[in-house]
C-alpha cells in the first residue's frame, strides 16, 4: 500500500512541531540523550550524522522525527515522530522523548497526540509503541492517546511492553 508522507510541520496550541534536522545536533539534543536510563552519549559530530541519516530515511520511506518546540519561545523540549523501529511501515512506531525539566506538563501528550492525527492523515490504520515497563509516564500519555497494552517482548538491552492503538 502507499501512503502519504508524514505532514512535515505540525502545530498545536502551545508547540511547533518541525522535521528533526542536522542543526538541531545542540546542546539540548545532547542533553536529551544524556538523560537517557542506557548513559547514550554522543559528540556533536556524531550526533549530526545520525540527524542526517534520519532526514535520510524520512525521505526514502515518509515518516521520521519532528523536533518539538515551544511556539511562546521556540525552545527545544524534545522530539516526537514515526520510525520503523520494532513496527513496520506500514504500522509504524511512534517515540516521544522530552528533556526531563519539561516533564509533567502535558507537552508529550499534546505532541503525541498532534502525530497519533498526522498519521492517520498518511492512510495508516494502525500504530504501535514500546515502553520500558517502568516507564509509567510514558504509559500514561500512551493510554491518554488510546494506546492498548498488547503483550511483552525483549531484545539483548531490554524489556519492553507493546502497545498498539487502531486509527479510524
Amino acid at each position: 500500500m502507499t501512503y502519504r508522507p508524514l505532514a512535515s510541520e505540525l502545530e498545536t496550541e502551545r508547540l511547533s512541531l518541525r522535521p528533526l534536522v542536522p542543526a538541531d545536533a545542540a546542546e539540548w539534543h545532547l542533553e536529551l540523550l544524556g538523560e537517557r536510563e542506557d548513559g547514550t552519549t554522543r559528540t556533536l559530530d556524531e550526533d549530526r550524522r545520525l540527524l542526517a541519516d534520519l532526514l535520510a530515511s524520512e525521505a526514502a520511506n515518509g515518516i521520521g522525527f519532528r523536533t518539538i518546540r515551544r511556539r511562546s519561545d521556540g525552545e527545544p523540549l524534545g522530539y516526537t515522530g514515526l520510525l520503523i523501529g520494532r513496527a513496520s511501515l506500514d504500522e509504524p512506531e511512534l517515540a516521544y522523548e522530552l528533556l526531563r525539566r519539561h516533564h509533567g506538563q502535558g507537552y508529550a501528550t499534546e505532541a503525541a497526540r498532534a502525530v497519533v492525527d498526522a498519521a492517520a492523515a498518511t492512510g495508516r490504520t494502525r500504530l504501535w509503541s514500546t515502553v520500558g515497563p517502568w516507564n509509567t509516564p510514558s504509559f500514561r500519555v500512551l493510554e491518554k492517546l488510546g494506546f492498548r497494552r498488547d503483550r511483552v517482548g525483549a531484545d539483548e538491552r531490554s524489556e519492553f511492553v507493546y502497545l498498539v492503538r487502531d486509527l479510524p
